[in-house]
């Protein structure tokens, strides 16, 4: 079964499972972004402290997608 679809160069869940990888990456950036612009004084304190961490976040969960997917498209 897939858990994602393939659509251009966007994956989209497919199934449960993929709805939770999704999610779960979405509430992790949430979360990091939340606790680091606590201690930010402004917006780009807050964007670079941010950013490794989202896309650690989006690089594992695009690997995920690409290894549980169609690859037809």
């Amino acid at each position: 079964m897939n858990w994602f679809k393939k659509r251009s160069w966007v994956y989209l869940p497919a199934s449960l499972a993929g709805w939770i990888v999704t999610l779960a990456t979405l509430s992790l950036i949430l979360w990091v972004f939340t606790a680091v612009d606590r201690n930010s004084h402004s917006a780009s304190d807050t964007l670079i402290g941010v950013f490794p961490y989202a896309v650690s976040f989006l690089v594992i969960a695009g690997w995920i997608a690409h290894n549980t997917s169609d690859r037809n498209g």
